[in-house]
């Protein structure tokens, strides 16, 4: 079971300064009890899905009381949004590599890398699935998955529009759908290997579509 970290034990003494800094009440949470609960979320997931997924099955499969998952995250929903978060792209720098062909190229890399991960395989067609018959789901994964790969095309574009191979206006949006719904259909809802070549293929695809788009 998950605990907090006593000030001190009858078989130790005083705990270490650095523990006994912690603020009065303040939970401490086990690294080791987290990992093992996202371990089980992914066990659960791979077993009965999201939308049969629970917190008590979650707990049963950690080792841990139902408690401990509440202790780290308020719903199902957060939990797995907080696994997806985790290998999202939010946070990447934007690709620079001084041509549209070049950004596109590795956004393509990040994002097929991305989606093979086991996770992305396991939770987001659920996750979407649940999106369209829930409006507040559908914001949390709109925010978890889209917000990082939005700021990438947004920066890609802004920096094709400066070097001349965009004109004003192209829209972000559209380049994102370009690049990235080839990519999702191919390894997420098909489930295919992504051949040699295909994403050099890709890339001059989405270049042609957005430079045609724009005129």
């Amino acid at each position: 079971m998950d605990s907090t970290d006593p000030a001190t034990t009858p078989a130790t003494g005083p705990a270490p300064a650095a523990a006994r800094r912690a603020p009065a009440g303040a939970a401490v949470l086990r690294e080791d009890v987290t990992e093992a609960i996202r371990a089980a979320v992914l066990e659960e997931l791979a077993a009965v899905g999201f939308s049969r997924m629970s917190i008590e099955g979650i707990a049963r499969r950690a080792g841990v009381g139902k408690t401990a998952v509440y202790r780290r995250w308020k719903s199902k929903l957060h939990l797995v949004l907080d696994l997806v978060g985790a290998f999202a792209v939010d946070g990447l720098p934007v690709p620079a590599t001084g041509s549209l062909y070049g950004d596109v190229r590795a956004l393509l890399e990040v994002m097929s890398h991305v989606l093979r991960h086991p996770v992305a395989s396991a939770v987001i067609p659920d996750l979407l699935v649940e999106a369209a018959r829930n409006p507040e789901i559908a914001d949390a994964v709109r925010g978890a998955l889209l917000e990082g790969e939005r700021r990438m095309a947004e920066g890609i574009v802004s920096e094709a529009v400066a070097r001349g191979e965009l004109a004003e206006g192209t829209d972000p949006g559209r380049a994102l759908d370009l690049a990235i719904g080839p990519l999702y259909w191919r390894q997420v809802v098909v489930r295919d290997a992504v051949p040699a070549g295909y994403l050099d293929d890709l890339a001059r695809s989405v270049v042609a579509g957005l430079t045609a788009a724009a005129g």
